[in-house]
């Protein structure tokens, strides 16, 4: 790919708890070979492993920044990111990736020729590499479902939070991720929502691919109360009400009642009223083209 003054891209990699997994994918995206101009900004949620302690080295390249926070969620520490972020392109990672040469520039091709918003490589499996991911969409609880290989760019409902580029333009039009989600879960389902309902494009290339490495457990607690809360505020700001009625049914390892209190005291109802007066598609919309039976 050819262009006459290479764009700028910022990688924000979120990070809580991640021990070694950061140095190795830190190493993995310095090695891998690019013509892009890229800046990392890795954001330490409050971890008590000292596995960015590395970073704090005077000897580390400069375009490596380390954000340290008091705990903030894994959506918050996100935006942070992109606070301190300078480039045209946003590319989210987790903290346990491996990269590919080429694959910021590859992922890059799609949005430089105006054929997506948002763009995800295939994500495969670190320990078992033939197993492919290729973007994601969701089933009738809505968990997340992988999607077959596409065998060329194709449109995905959602962007999986693990790594993916999009345009800065479009991250301010949404608004970001959630800003009041917390801690864990929804935050990459959310905006990618956001992302269709507002009218912008999120595709799969899936001629890219990086490994990931999938865990059992998280490496910090999470709670019911937290995702179902995440999940119940994604309904209120994007669904119908029946779908919000149905999301609430969801939700069963918690007080139904006192989730939905917490999220409409919580601004929610006039988040709602801001996206339905902004957005260009409607949730019947996203679940029809998407074939979601939700």
């Amino acid at each position: 790919m050819s262009v006459e003054q290479p764009p700028l891209v910022s990688i924000i990699i979120p990070v809580k708890n991640e021990g070694d997994n950061v140095r190795t994918t830190i190493t993995s995206l310095v090695n891998a070979r690019t013509n892009m101009t890229y800046e990392v900004i890795v954001v330490d949620d409050a971890s008590t492993d000292n596995g960015c302690h590395f970073l704090r080295n005077q000897e580390n390249p400069s375009n490596i920044k380390l954000i340290t926070t008091e705990g903030i969620g894994a959506a918050a520490a996100r935006n942070l990111g992109v606070d301190h972020a300078q480039g045209r392109f946003l590319i989210f990672c987790d903290a346990h990736l491996a990269f590919e040469n080429f694959w910021i520039d590859r992922m890059l091709e799609l949005i430089l020729t105006k054929k997506a918003d948002g763009v995800a490589p295939g994500i495969a499996s670190m320990t078992e590499p033939h197993k492919i991911g290729y973007g994601q969409k969701l089933d009738q609880k809505l968990g997340v479902v992988w999607y077959p290989n596409p065998q060329r760019p194709a449109p995905i409902a959602i962007l999986p939070g693990g790594c993916f580029i999009v345009t800065r333009e479009a991250f301010m039009k949404v608004g970001g991720f959630d800003r009041g989600f917390r801690v864990w879960g929804f935050e990459d389902i959310e905006f990618s929502i956001k992302m269709w309902l507002f009218g912008f494009t999120c595709f799969v290339h899936p001629s890219v691919k990086i490994r990931h490495l999938f865990r059992q457990t998280h490496p910090y607690t999470v709670v019911h109360e937290h995702i179902y809360y995440n999940m119940l505020r994604m309904a209120y700001s994007h669904f119908s009400e029946q779908r919000i009625e149905a999301t609430k049914k969801l939700i069963v390892y918690a007080n139904a009642s006192e989730i939905e209190d917490d999220v409409l005291t919580s601004g929610a109802a006039a988040q709602r009223i801001r996206y339905l007066a902004q957005r260009k598609r409607d949730d019947n919309w996203f679940f029809q083209q998407f074939q979601i039976p939700f």
